[in-house]
């Protein structure tokens, strides 16, 4: 078997390196179709694959083996004798081909690791900033890459964000810094040791809550994962003062010497961080004089103007300026750039207003962490609720958010654990339960009951704290289908027939 170490160039050789690739959705295409560029031989498996790209693999030169339930691994496998396996992110390791890898002693790598590895192609390697963490990523990913292009360095957000990280590393313009957004299941397979190690400019954990512990098998592992951000990190090491699990992340991390934490928060910010001093954003941390002054980056009424004032929103942008300020941004860049940024759709995105009653689509909030978030942001919220709930308690959640409840309409799989916290914890908030399974009528439905008990002064809220799969594509989809079902009803003048149930009593 081949000496895997000394891979750590795109110009090292690799051909007709024996590959399986695990999963051919975004990253596992990417791993293949990169390979199969460096020469290597290439198979991929998976229990499903859309047809086109199926077509583009066998275009480019690789294989499909399909898995099922009555071949969870296909002959091909044994016949291939892999030298290599590379795992997309949602293969839990549980998952039979990861099982079959190891029984074998095949080394496991993540696309992280490879995209590492083979940085570079296009002449000198691009610096990588790292972020991570239950919620926020996406949001401080662009924003840092939005402060990043605004100061004139070519940058990509890349990596669980949507852009494969391969792509971006394979770019023939070449980029100064690549912005990655790692989900937990990435950096499980990222070592944080070795040729394959990352070795990150700055990296950030914005915050730990539970999510995804069905994969994990517990918070600690799950922790552990997220953790693996601030390994080797050269120059700063960004934390949220909230949330003392993301300091001891980093007080217990392995770091190049030298290498600084830099917290944020909404707090005071001391002589080695970002914060606010009244309504002031400031960086203290990047200062000549940071023991007796700070900087100002831009202020609570600027941010909002752009859409940024709630209090998630405000630690994403410390967060994001933290490690533009890393990359050497300059203050009044950051502070110019902030005002033209605009957050994602289906984050915290209004949606319409009418009647007096606010509606507000935040798909993205898949976890009780994000929605708690876009809760404490209204004071009386009609709240949907629910779906593919990932292991995860939602009774916390309701406990603390039952006074501001007008009521709740509960969506999704997962129903009946929401329901009855709801009744325990917030007995006189009035329950709407949609029965409907057609993905076409979700919505529709859940869009009624809220209009049918929604006052003057009220928010509709759809923050799900839970994943969308059950019955959706994906947030997205949910999160579009939500908007066109609040349009449609909106804009019908609302419901005139006798088709809306009427609320029901509390409880």
């Amino acid at each position: 078997m081949r000496n895997l170490d000394i891979l750590i160039s795109w110009h090292a050789d690799w051909r007709a390196l024996r590959v399986v690739v695990l999963g051919l959705g975004v990253s596992g295409f990417a791993a293949a179709d990169t390979l199969l560029e460096l020469g290597a031989d290439v198979l991929v498996t998976a229990a499903s694959a859309s047809e086109s790209r199926l077509r583009m693999l066998e275009v480019i030169g690789g294989r499909f083996a399909e898995q099922s339930s009555a071949a969870p691994i296909p002959n091909e496998l044994d016949e291939f004798d892999a030298e290599l396996v590379i795992v997309s992110p949602g293969f839990g390791t549980d998952h039979p081909l990861v099982a079959w890898a190891r029984a074998r002693g095949i080394p496991i790598w993540g696309d992280i690791e490879l995209a590492w590895r083979l940085r570079d192609k296009v002449g000198d390697p691009a610096e990588w900033i790292a972020v991570t963490g239950t919620n926020g990523k996406t949001t401080t990913v662009q924003l840092t890459t939005h402060l990043l292009v605004a100061s004139g360095l070519r940058a990509v957000p890349a990596g669980n964000i949507g852009v494969p990280v391969l792509d971006a590393i394979r770019d023939p313009r070449g980029f100064d810094v690549i912005v990655v957004e790692l989900s937990s299941f990435q950096l499980h397979w990222m070592p944080r040791t070795g040729p394959g190690a990352m070795v990150p400019l700055a990296s950030t954990c914005l915050n730990i809550a539970d999510d995804h512990l069905d994969w994990h098998g517990s918070r600690e592992a799950y922790a552990h994962a997220k953790a693996t951000v601030y390994a080797n990190t050269k120059l700063a090491c960004v934390y949220n003062r909230a949330d003392l699990a993301t300091m001891r992340m980093v007080e217990d991390a392995e770091v190049a010497e030298g290498c600084r934490a830099i917290g944020f928060g909404l707090d005071t910010p001391g002589p080695s961080d970002l914060g606010m001093v009244d309504d002031i954003i400031v960086d203290r941390a990047f200062h000549d004089d940071r023991h007796n002054s700070a900087l100002e980056l831009t202020t609570h009424g600027e941010l909002a103007a752009a859409g940024l004032a709630s209090p998630h929103l405000i630690a994403n942008v410390l967060a994001a300026s933290a490690l533009a300020r890393c990359a050497g941004v300059a203050v009044a860049a950051i502070t110019a750039a902030l005002s033209s940024f605009r957050v994602d759709n289906h984050r915290m995105q209004p949606v319409a207003t009418k009647g007096g009653v606010l509606w507000v689509n935040d798909s993205k909030a898949t976890n009780p962490h994000a929605a708690d978030a876009a809760l404490r942001s209204y004071n009386s919220v009609v709240w949907i609720v629910g779906g593919l709930t990932k292991g995860v308690d939602i009774v916390g959640l309701i406990a603390a958010h039952a006074p501001r409840l007008r009521a709740a309409v509960v969506v999704g799989i997962n129903r009946e654990p929401v329901v009855e916290a709801l009744a325990r914890h917030a007995p006189e908030v009035p329950v709407f339960e949609v029965i409907a399974t057609d993905t076409d009528e979700v919505m529709a439905q859940a869009v009624k009951f809220a209009a049918s008990i929604a006052v003057e002064g009220d928010t509709v809220l759809m923050a799900p704290a839970a994943a969308s799969m059950d019955q959706f594509a994906d947030y997205a989809d949910r999160g579009t289908r939500f908007a066109s079902a609040v349009n449609d009803y909106l804009e019908g003048g609302g419901n005139d027939d006798d088709t809306t149930p009427a609320p029901p009593s509390a409880g």
